[in-house]
């Protein structure tokens, strides 16, 4: 499916529940995972210049962004991890559709976040958020 015509769907879920009776949100299916999808970004940006942005609505704790094994330059999409599960909810709401320097960003929740297979040159944290997640954790 085209990128911006997945835009546009998650646009019209939000319109449509702001006009429904529904007591839950299409949010709810996604509330185990802190883990968003960025699509359609700059190539110059860095993973700072993206945390930098995306943290306007929480604490990022974690970002994956794809890059080219060859070249090492980012492929224009990522995964970013929130510490809470409900800034991710206001970043699908808020970011998605925006332009960042002239391209139209996707971003979307990931509802089972993979991790990439761990390299000789990963931080303990980095080995401890993939091997734990950063999903809120169920107190009872």
């Amino acid at each position: 499916m085209n990128p911006l015509t997945n835009v546009k769907n998650i646009k019209r879920l939000g319109e449509q529940e702001l006009l429904s009776d529904r007591k839950t949100s299409w949010h709810d299916q996604y509330k185990d995972s802190a883990w968003i999808f960025v699509g359609g970004l700059p190539y110059d940006l860095t993973e700072g210049d993206i945390i930098t942005i995306f943290s306007q609505y929480g604490e990022v704790v974690n970002i994956n962004l794809i890059r080219d094994k060859d070249t090492g330059k980012q492929k224009g999409y990522g995964f970013l991890c929130y510490e809470d599960q409900r800034s991710t909810i206001l970043a699908v709401d808020n970011f998605n559709g925006i332009k960042i320097l002239g391209r139209t960003i996707r971003v979307d929740h990931v509802a089972n976040y993979k991790a990439p297979k761990d390299s000789k040159n990963i931080d303990e944290e980095t080995k401890r958020v993939r091997r734990e997640g950063c999903a809120p954790k169920n107190v009872q």
